[in-house]
């Protein structure tokens, strides 16, 4: 290796080094072990996710929210890109068409869309 002037390269410890989410401040799950619960009242908690939909024209994301109470799709929107605007949008139909009373339970996976401040601005305003 001296004669080839090469040396080793020290490996990287693989770890897991988070996803800057508790830098924003997401939540912690509010929502718990309640979503099979018989006290569970319409409008008091919504839960959402974003799902991949292949079509012959690439991929379209589709953002929905569900009223755990009824179990029915309260808010949902399709679109090309899957961004913050797409969970907003989505879940601003049923805040502005049910109008939910205040302290709403919203409850999603930890990903960037729900984590960003332009998600916790309309959270806040609503709630």
């Amino acid at each position: 290796m001296k004669k080839e002037a090469l040396s080793r390269r020290e490996t990287l410890k693989f770890g897991a080094i988070g996803t800057g989410l508790a830098m924003l401040g997401a939540a912690t799950n509010a929502l718990g072990a309640t979503t099979h619960e018989k006290d569970v009242k319409f409008d008091e908690k919504y839960v959402g996710d974003i799902t991949y939909i292949p079509t012959s024209e690439g991929w379209l994301y589709l953002a929905t929210v569900i009223d755990l109470y009824s179990r029915k799709i309260v808010g949902w929107l399709m679109d090309e890109n899957m961004n913050v605007s797409l969970v907003n949008d989505a879940l601003k139909m049923p805040l502005e068409t049910r109008q939910p009373p205040k302290g709403l339970i919203w409850h999603t996976d930890r990903g960037s869309q729900y984590a960003t401040y332009e998600h916790k601005d309309l959270l806040n305003f609503k709630n």
